[in-house]
């Protein structure tokens, strides 16, 4: 059966995080999930059924682990800093961008981002990959293109999710290849509202929960979770306050980790509060086409870090 299960695999693969909702097949709407098998040399197949998983089942298997904010309401990150609160400013050749930062719901990010910061480590890199109506990313200070950038310490930086923080249009998130595997490297959502579609994520939802389910029947829901769990966002788990949030504001909802049924996703730090122009601006330059590097260098000069004026 696990053989069956791998060569199911290839039916997930689906392309990198990339912002496009892959249209997918939607789960029957019976109980059960249903692959055929092949079972004798002549090709004939029985059918093999699998309960739909318990997701708190899953969320045990994964190891899933997110903050509830108790302390603020969805949208806190889009209001203004109080005068005196710890702010970055990144300076870029095409103008400045003012962030707001969150360390009451992730510290060791932000302060992994604010040590960077004062070690110069960001200053004259570049944003390295840019995709219109998507996100502008950049933070590698080794290799500029996408490769490289550690932690200030090269310790591990676990990933800290929070329902309260979302990756709403403006706001800055941790790049990473996998789970807790953050570095240096950041990105600023910018897609509009216009680029929401609930129904393509949970079309998305359904399909990968078909596998979850047989992958979780057999013992193996962290195979499924390392190789898929990108994909996993649960829209069903999504209240309806962050879905008017993003219906108003724009971003990208697939990204958020505390609604990811796996525990993937992309740890939110800071907020643009003011130079979102600056983004849309950077997001517009033009970009190789297939490796989304803008053929002119668009700079970090450095990054500040300073208290808010008001």
């Amino acid at each position: 059966m696990l053989a069956v299960m791998m060569a199911a695999a290839s039916a997930f693969s689906m392309a990198g995080c990339s912002g496009d909702n892959n249209e997918t097949t939607s789960t029957d709407e019976s109980a059960q999930t249903t692959t055929e098998a092949s079972t004798t040399e002549e090709g004939a197949t029985e059918e093999a059924t699998y309960d739909p998983a318990d997701l708190d089942e899953v969320a045990e298997v994964v190891g899933k682990s997110y903050k509830e904010d108790t302390e603020h309401d969805y949208g806190y990150q889009l209001e203004m800093p109080e005068v005196g609160e710890t702010i970055a400013i990144i300076h870029t050749s095409m103008g400045d961008i003012s962030l707001r930062l969150f360390p009451e719901n992730a510290p060791n990010t932000v302060n992994n981002f604010i040590e960077l910061a004062k070690a110069g480590k960001y200053d004259n890199t570049i944003f390295h990959r840019v995709i219109d109506d998507f996100m502008i990313q950049g933070g590698d200070f080794e290799n500029g293109d996408g490769t490289g950038g550690s932690t200030y310490n090269d310790e591990i930086l676990e990933d800290e999710f929070c329902d309260k923080l979302l990756n709403l249009r403006g706001a800055v998130a941790m790049a990473n290849s996998g789970r807790d595997t953050n570095g240096s490297q950041f990105f600023i959502n910018q897609a509009g509202p216009e680029n929401i579609d609930w129904d393509a994520l949970q079309k998305q939802w359904e399909y990968m929960y078909e596998g979850l389910s047989m992958y979780h029947a057999q013992g193996v829901a962290d195979y499924f979770a390392g190789m898929y769990g990108s994909y996993c966002y649960n829209p069903e788990s999504v209240p309806e306050e962050v879905k008017e949030l993003y219906n108003r504001y724009g971003g990208n909802p697939s990204l958020d980790g505390a609604y990811n049924a796996v525990d993937r996703g992309h740890t939110v730090f800071a907020q643009v509060f003011e130079g979102m122009d600056v983004v849309d601006a950077i997001a517009a330059v033009e970009t190789d086409s297939e490796t989304n590097k803008p053929y002119d260098d668009v700079i970090v000069t450095s990054v500040e870090i300073t208290t808010y004026q008001g």
